[in-house]
């Protein structure tokens, strides 16, 4: 059965039209395009996850980017978020190469996958509340397929929020008070270590909020949790 395996869950993924407001947008701006890809064809669908399944480290962003993950159809894939993010994760041994520019550029994950907390790129990069709950069953069946997973690092206060949210989905025990994030907490659950990391978006990066040895030593951290 699909839901068996994530081949099926990624074909489940890509046909959601779940939420009218997102599906109207990522096709808006499939049709649309910017400038600079006007002669490429965008995905502008859902975007899945991808990596090694037997990955013992998770990574959960945000959604994917308009002219991003909409694009190519791979979620860090094509903007200068991804640039950030694979080029960390080549630096600490989960990717063969530092840059991801399209689905089929020869990008291979080591022990590390990579989803998003909702799967459509939202207008002004702001999922509601509604739509992120929607598609938080995909990520708690990641979770439930990736069963060797012992390190979760979610990127940004939002895929904190939603990942925890999946937990509680999963009727995992949870520590209460949540735990505030901030860039390096930790948060031991029964499921997994939840490793909090700033988002390489534009915002934090450009401002020196978020540098590449921070970045790095997330993923390092992460490789000594996971042993």
């Amino acid at each position: 059965m699909a839901r068996d395996s994530l081949a099926g869950l990624t074909r489940e993924i890509t046909a959601c039209r779940a939420c009218p407001r997102l599906v109207d947008w990522r096709e808006h701006v499939a049709r649309e395009k910017r400038a600079s890809f006007r002669d490429e064809e965008y995905w502008g669908r859902p975007v899945p996850g991808f990596g090694d399944p037997a990955a013992t480290l998770l990574l959960v962003g945000l959604a994917p980017a308009a002219h991003g993950g909409n694009r190519t159809g791979r979620v860090f894939t094509g903007d200068r978020s991804g640039d950030w993010l694979f080029g960390s994760l080549h630096r600490t041994g989960y990717a063969n190469q530092p840059v991801s520019t399209t689905a089929d550029d020869g990008l291979r994950l080591r022990d590390a996958y990579v989803a998003a907390a909702v799967r459509c790129a939202p207008p002004a990069n702001k999922p509601t509340p509604v739509e992120r709950d929607r598609c938080l069953p995909y990520l708690a069946r990641e979770l439930a397929l990736l069963d060797r997973v012992r390190v979760i690092v979610v990127l940004g206060g939002f895929a904190y929020d939603a990942l925890w949210r999946t937990l509680a989905l999963g009727a995992v025990p949870l520590p209460a008070p949540r735990p505030r994030f901030g860039h390096g907490v930790e948060v031991a659950t029964p499921r997994a270590i939840v490793l909090c990391s700033y988002h390489p978006s534009q915002q934090n990066t450009f401002t020196g909020k978020l540098t590449e040895p921070m970045l790095d030593a997330i993923f390092e951290r992460a490789r000594e949790l996971s042993r």
